[in-house]
Parts: C-alpha cells; sequence; structure tokens
C-alpha cells in the first residue's frame, strides 16, 4: 500500500514533468500564452520543464486562475529519469503555498527540529513519565511548534511532518529515558488515512529501538477537530492492539468536549491548562474538574491536570482524585530529563 501524505517529500528537480488534472480549458489556455507544448495521458495534461525558473513561471501563471480552479487542480512533478509513479499528487494551493514558505518547507522536509520533554509527575511529585513537543533543532532555524504545524497544513506535508515528529520523539525517548518511564506523544488524526499502514513507521520504530510498548501514550493534539469518531476510535484500536495506550488532550475545551471524552473512552484524560488555571479559587472550574474525574471513572481512564504553575492548584487537584500532573510547577520542556529520573523508576 502506498500513502503519499506520508511518503518522503520528493525535491523538485531541474527537468521532469508535470501532470494535471483535471484537465480545464484556462489551464490550456495558460499553456498556449507560453507556448508549451502539452500531451495528454488517460485523464491528464503533462507537461514538460528544462529549468527550475521555466517552472516556476508557470506556476506563477496557474496562480493567478480563478481560485476554485486553483483549489482543485492537483498536479504531479516527476524529475528527469524518474518513473511516473513516484510524483505526489497536491493542489496548486499546496504548491503556491510550498513556494511561498520555502524556508519552513526546507525545515520540515530535511527534519530540522528535535523532541523536548516536559515531565508528568504522579501525587507525591515523583515523575512516572514526559510529553515529547517539538522544538526547533540544536543551533537550527527557529519557529514557532503551532505555526509550523499549520504550514504543513497549507503545503500539505502535515502527514508527512507528523509522522517525522513522532519517530523523532520516539527516538528522543529511547536515548535518555530506562524503561518504566512513560512517553506522551501527539498525532493529527486528519493525518493517518489508513491506520495500520500510517502507523507502522511508528511501530517499526518502537520495535526497532527495542522499547516496550507500554510505555507509550499516544495523545490527539489541542487543535485537532475530530470529524469522524469512527475513524479515530480505528486508530485508537490500532494503537491499543500493539499494546499502546491513548489519551484525549484539552478536555473541557474546544473540540475535547465531555461527551467526546465519553464516547472515546481514552486511557488518560489530560484537563486543559484553561480549567486548571486557578482552579483553586473559582468554584465552576472546580465543578467542571470533578465533572471530569467522575466521567472519567466510569471508563477507568486516569486523569491528568495540564498546565499546573501554582501549588494551589495542584493541592486542589490532588485532593480531587486526580493522580497525574503536568506543568512548569514541576518543570519546564527541555533537550534532556533532569538527571535524577534514572532514580525515580
Amino acid at each position: 500500500m502506498i500513502c503519499s501524505g506520508c511518503a518522503p517529500i520528493q525535491p523538485v528537480e531541474d527537468q521532469g514533468r508535470v501532470r494535471f488534472r483535471p484537465r480545464h480549458h484556462l489551464i490550456y489556455a495558460v499553456f498556449h500564452e507560453k507556448q508549451l507544448a502539452t500531451e495528454t495521458e488517460a485523464d491528464d495534461i503533462v507537461v514538460s520543464y528544462h529549468t527550475k525558473d521555466e517552472l516556476l513561471s508557470l506556476m506563477h501563471s496557474l496562480y493567478i486562475l480563478p481560485a476554485e480552479i486553483v483549489e482543485t487542480t492537483t498536479i504531479s512533478i516527476t524529475g528527469h529519469g524518474r518513473d511516473k509513479s513516484i510524483g505526489q499528487w497536491i493542489s496548486l494551493s499546496q504548491m503556491k503555498a510550498r513556494m511561498e514558505h520555502v524556508n519552513v518547507v526546507d525545515i520540515i522536509q530535511k527534519g530540522q527540529f528535535s523532541s523536548h520533554m516536559q515531565p508528568i509527575v504522579d501525587s507525591s511529585e515523583e515523575i512516572v513519565g514526559f510529553e515529547f513537543l517539538l522544538r526547533p533543532a540544536p543551533n537550527g532555524v527557529m519557529f514557532q511548534p503551532y505555526q509550523l504545524f499549520e504550514i504543513a497544513r497549507e503545503t500539505g506535508m502535515h502527514s508527512f511532518l507528523d509522522r517525522a515528529a513522532r519517530i523523532s520523539a520516539i527516538e528522543t525517548s529511547a536515548e535518555w529515558l530506562p524503561r518504566g518511564v512513560k512517553r506522551f506523544i501527539n498525532f493529527l488524526p486528519s493525518s493517518i488515512y489508513n491506520p495500520e499502514y500510517c502507523l507502522s513507521h511508528t511501530f517499526k520504530t518502537i520495535d526497532r529501538l527495542h522499547l516496550d510498548p507500554k510505555d507509550f501514550v499516544f495523545e490527539v493534539v489541542e487543535t485537532e477537530k475530530l470529524d469522524s469518531m469512527d475513524h479515530l476510535l480505528q486508530i485508537f484500536k490500532a494503537y491499543r492492539d500493539h499494546g499502546m495506550k491513548v489519551a484525549l488532550d484539552d478536555v473541557g475545551s474546544g473540540y475535547s468536549t465531555m461527551e467526546v471524552m465519553s464516547m472515546l473512552k481514552p486511557d488518560y484524560v489530560k484537563i486543559d491548562r484553561s480549567i486548571i488555571d486557578c482552579c483553586d479559587r473559582d468554584a465552576v472550574k472546580k465543578d467542571k474538574i470533578l465533572n471530569i474525574i467522575d466521567r472519567a471513572e466510569k471508563f477507568g481512564g486516569q486523569v491528568l491536570a495540564e498546565g499546573i504553575e501554582r501549588r494551589e492548584e495542584f493541592e486542589f487537584c490532588r485532593s480531587s482524585g486526580i493522580h497525574l500532573a503536568q506543568g512548569y510547577l514541576f518543570g519546564k520542556p527541555a533537550e534532556r530529563p533532569p538527571f535524577n529520573v534514572l532514580q525515580v523508576v
């Protein structure tokens, strides 16, 4: 099976062919204006280019076509001498975004990022795990993780980035953490088209590094809209079938509602930091937290309080029955864990 979404991004070569689909008379008009010879193969229009500048000029002429054509026309660029099936299909709008964000595309394509880890503690404040967070590579180009993923979406590279980020987190955990320490790793449901295939790289990496699947918890990221509950349940099943746990992030805010939590029944329930903030002196937030705890207990989910910065917040959460916590009170994301992590386990 081939999944173009998470396949390696092929560089644009100096010479090659561009396939367009579907055929549209306005696209033909651009080719005619530029005096480019065209071929037809099945339902595609095929044009050869001889330099990158020639390709760029052609693309800029196509970007000014009506928006509905730019959005619905897909292209596949194949370098000279490559097999025609290798080219990845992307929309004209995604190609435009790649040209507008060349530096960011370069970061994604070359994997110029690293994984930092933020500690997760139990009720005794002992480190029991870490969440892995994407950060710029040491001495690399600076970026905001949120913006990196936003541009990855615009360019059609979010599946590739999501997979690369997961593998980076797994490899970093292998370098620094002993067995028994939980590793919370984010994933984008929309980047996983076929769970068993799209996650095979993740499972193979864990196996290759001789890690224990039971140490891994994969969590739905905070900004991800849950369009298909059935699809997400299939993803959860794939993780669980391989001995791993799953988590739902930011419960109580945005798309991660308590109704969604009750339907998905994740192994870990992470309460949104906006609810945790000053919860010790806010009656409404206290009620929300207690409600989440009550619902999670019904299906056996472990509750984790995110974003704890004040001891009073931690004390309230702990007294309410929450056994896991994360936040600046216990440590910020860092390249390596505290030295005492090996002694804790």
